[in-house]
């Protein structure tokens, strides 16, 4: 053999040895997700052959079914349905609305928001005043008496974290009805939180707070396109009107569940990791990004550790959320039921935030498991996965609480997701299956590693 072939082979086996143990597994583990997953597949019948899953509808009820049957088949040593009573509101037949100006009447998408009254049969019509949050709205006071209130306060453009965005104009969708309400207004019509100008109207929860039902107006949201309209249509002439019609209902609780894989700890089996996301979504579309990523995503982590032969020291429990959208009961109702049975959580993963590449994690913990687990970016830096924050972990997995306890919510790039979230076009032929797969392989290495090392406490 000659002398460069043999100092080659050398310097391969320094190489080889040289790689801990838990890079080749998170190697396995990635290798596993991008040729062997089956979280794709899991999508493609979620998102296809069921479709929407609003909490309280039948498609959620087949979802349910669906994901159950499909956990089963992964090995969990058992899978089980957590009941739990979720709201059930349905919106009706198509919304119509249309800027009345002058004589010329010209329609705009809007959709009502989930929780909404409907309007009367014949819809409501009334002049528009336009606000840009709820500090404007305020200071107008009887100015508003009378008229539908447009809240046009648009995602600031100059976030690269459209998260931070989209926190910063959300609360006039969820409370731009309450408090409008106070003032005598009719309704309200809300710009779509979306990031770009689009014909897609974006629903979203809202609430009347501690309104009296006879006090409850309707309100809808309305593209960005078409804010942008009726915006400039309302500098031209203030005094059009604008028309609008849905014919919402809310209807009582119903029984739903949360769908729950457990794989018991072979050394620690008190202490319970958790990975999830939620199973419901709007009615507007099929939720691919909006949750079904997340669902099987969180699926995808048990395959993967089942393909590479790995099997947790603590028990990993897969929880699939029901009613994150419009209410969070199926958090609630797990995090209830974990406290009464005096169950220790050391950690709790979600993803919630779509199936696009993933770039890191945010983090809910105290400082040392902190440095903890941003002393392992090199690990995932050769995956483009560098960035490891403080702040929020998810809503599912909020109200868990142990001591100490570590939270983690998956963070995707987030340029696209508000061109999708709660909207129509919320559909599966706009999630990239590789990039679907990269985040299901980033959240079985985090899961690994907790598993491996431990927490601090």
């Amino acid at each position: 053999m000659k002398k460069a072939a043999i100092l080659a082979l050398f310097l391969s086996g320094i190489s080889l040895s040289a790689q801990t143990s838990e890079e080749q597994t998170i190697k396995g583990i990635y290798k596993s997700a991008l040729t062997n997953g089956k979280c794709y597949n899991w999508l493609d019948h979620l998102s296809n052959k069921i479709g929407s899953r609003l909490s309280g509808s039948t498609n959620a009820d087949k979802a349910v079914l669906y994901t159950k049957g499909q956990l089963e088949t992964l090995g969990f040593d058992k899978v089980y349905l957590q009941e739990v009573m979720v709201p059930k509101w349905v919106r009706g037949e198509k919304e119509t609305a249309y800027i009345i100006n002058n004589k010329t009447k010209t329609s705009v998408p809007i959709c009502a928001l989930g929780g909404s009254i409907a309007t009367a049969k014949s819809g409501l019509t009334a002049e528009v005043i336009e606000v840009h949050g709820l500090d404007e709205l305020a200071a107008l006071g009887d100015k508003i008496k009378g008229k539908i209130v447009f809240y046009n306060r648009p995602m600031d453009p100059e976030n690269i974290a459209t998260f931070k965005s989209y926190s910063g104009c959300v609360d006039q969708r969820s409370a731009g009805a309450k408090e409008a309400a106070k003032f005598g207004a009719v309704g309200t019509i809300v710009r779509s939180m979306n990031m770009r100008l689009d014909d897609f109207p974006h629903t979203g929860a809202m609430g009347y707070g501690d309104l009296p039902k006879s006090e409850y107006i309707p309100t809808a949201a309305i593209s960005t396109n078409g804010a942008e309209l009726l915006s400039k249509s309302l500098k031209e002439n203030p005094t059009l009107k604008f028309y609008f019609k849905q014919s919402c209902q809310q209807f009582e609780d119903v029984l739903s569940y949360n769908v729950i894989g457990e794989m018991t700890g072979t050394e620690n089996p008190e202490n319970i990791m958790v990975v999830g996301g939620h199973l419901d979504s709007w009615d507007l579309a099929d939720g691919s990004q909006d949750d079904g990523a997340g669902v099987v995503q969180s699926m995808e982590v048990v395959n993967i550790f089942k393909n590479i032969g790995y099997k947790p020291k603590n028990t990993l429990r897969v929880v699939l959320f029901m009613n994150e959208e419009n209410g969070n009961r199926g958090g609630l109702k797990y995090a209830e039921l974990a406290e009464a049975n005096k169950e220790k959580h050391v950690f709790a993963l979600e993803s919630d935030s779509g199936g696009f590449s993933p770039r890191g994690f945010s983090l809910e913990c105290n400082d040392a498991n902190f440095d903890r687990i941003s002393s392992w970016k090199y690990l995932f830096e050769p995956y483009y996965v560098h960035s490891f924050v403080k702040g929020h972990s998810g809503t599912d997995i909020g109200p868990i609480k142990s001591n100490p306890l570590v939270k983690a919510g998956l963070q995707p790039d987030s340029q696209r997701y508000f061109d999708y979230h709660h909207a129509a076009n919320d559909t599966f032929e706009f999630v990239n299956k590789r990039e679907l797969e990269l985040g299901a392989a980033t959240m079985a290495s985090l899961i690994y590693l907790i598993d491996k090392n431990g927490i601090v406490n």
